[in-house]
C-alpha cells in the first residue's frame, strides 16, 4: 500500500503539463481495428479508430475533449473503460479477459479507479458471503461475534481506502466516481429486511449530484441500477414490483432534484426503461408527478423528452386513445374514430420486424374466426418503403384495415403513441378507451380472452 501511494504521489507530480494521447497494446490483437468511444451515461460513441500493428500497439490522440470515461472496444465484448483527464494514458491487456487482465502504465487517474474497482469487487464478495451468515448463525455462539467484526472491518477499511484518496487528490475524476460508488456504512446488527431499508434510506448520502461531469461515465447508470435492484424482486407480481418501482423512483428523483441535469438525466433514463419493459404503471406516475425541468409551457417550445411524458399520459390505459388519420393502400385517409366496431385492436408493425411476421399468422386466425366479428384490427405499418410494406400485405393476405404514412417513427401516428418498437398494441373498447398494452403474442390473446374475444 505505501508503494503504491508513493507512485501516484508522483504521478500526481506529472499532470501540471496536459496530455493528449491514450496509448495501448492489447495482447494476441494485432491488426484489428479498435476504436476509442466517448461515454455519456449508458451510451457511447465512437470518436476516432486506428488497426493495432503486429504486437496489438494502438495509439489515440485526444484534443478538445472533456474529461471523463473513454472505451477502448475492438469487439462486442472487448473493451476497456479509462478515464482521460488531462494527461497520457498508457496501458496493456488481453483481447481475450480484458477486464481482469488490465494493466495501467501510467496514468494517475486510472490507476486510482484502477485500484479502487478492484478493492470493491473483493469487498462486495467478502460481503455477500458474510451477510448470510450473519443473518442464520446463532448470535450467542463466539463465531458470531468473529463475523461481525470481519463485516464492519470489510466496510471500515474501504472507506478509509476512499478517504485516503479524497485527501491525496479530492478533485480527480477517478476520486469524483468512487465516491459515488460507495455504498453506505451498513451496521453488522441489522438483518436481511432491516439492511434492505436502510440502504433504501441511505443510498444517496454522499452523492454529489451537481457534479454534472461524472455523467461523462456510467456513475449514475449503475448507481441507479443499483438503487432500483433494492426495490426489485423476481417473485412478486408485476403490479407489485410496479407499486415498488414507484417508491424507487420518487426517492431517486427526489434526491437528484438538486441537480436539474442530472435530475433530467435519471429523468430520462428512468422513462426509456420503464418504457422498454412495459412497466405502463411506473410511466403514468412518473408522467403525472415530474416533469422536464428544463422545458417550459409553451407547446412549441416542449423539449422531446416533456413530450414524450405527455404524451404517456394521453396513452395510459382508461384513457382515450388519441385519434388517427392515416391513408391506406390506395391513399384514402382512415380514422380511428370512424371505426365502428365493439373494440379495436391497433397495431403498430414494421415489415421488417421478425417479431411482426411471425406473430400476424397468429393474429390472422384469431380475426378470421370470429364468429361474429367483434374486434377490428387496425394495422399501422411503420413502414417508408411503399414496395416492402404492400409486398408484406401480400404475403400475409390479411383483410384487416391496413394504414401507412410511410415515415417511419417520424409520423405522426408513431409519435401520438410514442412508438419505438414494433411490434406495439392497444385494445380499445367501443368508445376508443385503452383497456390494455400488451407486449406480446401471449399477452395479446390473454388480453382478448380476458374481454370475451376468443375462447
Amino acid at each position: 500500500m505505501k508503494k503504491y501511494f508513493v507512485y501516484i504521489l508522483l504521478m500526481a507530480g506529472s499532470l501540471a503539463q496536459a496530455q493528449n494521447t491514450i496509448d495501448g497494446t492489447i495482447l494476441t490483437c494485432n491488426g484489428k481495428q479498435v476504436f476509442l468511444m466517448s461515454i455519456y451515461g449508458e451510451k457511447s460513441k465512437a470518436i476516432d479508430s486506428t488497426t493495432t500493428d503486429s504486437s496489438g500497439h494502438l495509439k489515440f490522440k485526444i484534443s478538445n475533449r472533456l474529461p471523463g470515461m473513454y472505451r477502448v472496444q475492438w469487439a462486442k465484448d472487448g473493451m476497456v473503460d479509462l478515464i482521460w483527464n488531462q494527461e497520457d494514458v498508457s496501458f496493456v491487456t488481453s483481447a481475450k479477459n480484458p477486464e481482469d487482465s488490465l494493466r495501467i502504465i501510467s496514468s494517475f487517474e486510472n490507476i486510482i479507479n484502477l485500484n479502487y474497482s478492484r478493492l470493491d469487487r473483493i469487498n462486495q464478495t467478502k460481503l455477500q458471503l458474510l451477510m448470510p451468515v450473519v443473518d442464520f448463525y446463532p448470535v450467542k455462539d463466539a463465531f458470531y461475534a468473529s463475523i461481525t467484526r470481519e463485516l464492519e472491518l470489510t466496510q471500515t477499511s474501504q472507506q478509509r481506502f476512499l478517504d485516503s484518496l479524497i485527501r491525496l487528490s479530492p478533485n480527480s475524476f477517478a476520486v469524483r466516481v468512487a465516491k459515488v460508488y460507495q455504498t453506505p456504512f451498513i451496521p453488522a446488527g441489522l438483518n436481511k429486511e432491516e439492511r434492505i431499508t436502510f440502504l433504501k434510506q441511505h443510498y444517496f448520502d454522499r452523492v454529489d449530484f451537481t457534479d454534472t461531469a461524472l455523467l461523462r461515465s456510467m456513475v449514475f447508470v449503475n448507481k441507479a441500477i443499483a438503487y432500483l435492484s433494492l426495490y426489485s424482486n423476481n417473485r412478486m407480481p408485476q403490479k407489485q414490483l410496479e407499486a415498488e418501482f414507484i417508491k424507487a423512483v420518487t426517492l431517486m428523483l427526489s434526491a437528484a432534484s438538486v441537480s436539474p441535469v442530472v435530475y433530467k438525466f435519471w429523468l430520462d433514463y428512468l422513462v426509456g426503461g420503464f418504457d422498454k419493459y412495459h412497466f405502463d404503471e411506473v410511466i403514468t406516475y412518473i408522467a403525472d408527478n415530474f416533469q422536464d425541468p428544463s422545458s417550459c409551457e409553451d407547446q412549441e417550445r416542449k423539449s422531446a423528452l416533456q413530450k414524450k411524458l405527455d404524451t404517456f399520459k394521453k396513452i395510459a390505459i382508461g384513457k382515450i386513445a388519441p385519434d388517427l388519420e392515416v391513408p391506406d393502400v390506395k391513399g384514402k385517409p382512415v380514422k380511428l374514430a370512424g371505426i365502428n366496431s365493439e373494440y379495436t385492436l391497433i397495431v403498430f408493425y414494421a415489415s421488417t420486424c421478425p417479431h411482426c411476421a411471425a406473430m400476424t399468422p397468429r393474429l390472422k386466425e384469431l380475426y378470421d374466426k370470429q364468429q361474429p366479428k367483434k374486434f377490428e384490427v387496425m394495422s399501422v405499418s411503420i413502414d417508408t418503403s411503399r414496395t416492402e410494406w404492400t409486398n408484406f400485405l401480400k404475403e400475409q393476405k390479411v383483410s384487416w384495415i391496413n394504414v401507412s404514412d410511410l415515415k417511419g417513427f417520424a409520423g405522426k401516428s408513431a409519435d401520438d403513441y410514442n412508438i419505438y418498437a414494433t411490434p406495439t398494441m392497444f385494445l380499445l373498447d367501443r368508445e376508443k378507451k385503452i383497456l390494455a398494452k400488451p407486449i406480446s403474442l401471449m399477452e395479446l390473446e390473454q388480453a382478448l380472452r380476458d374481454h370475451n374475444l376468443i375462447n
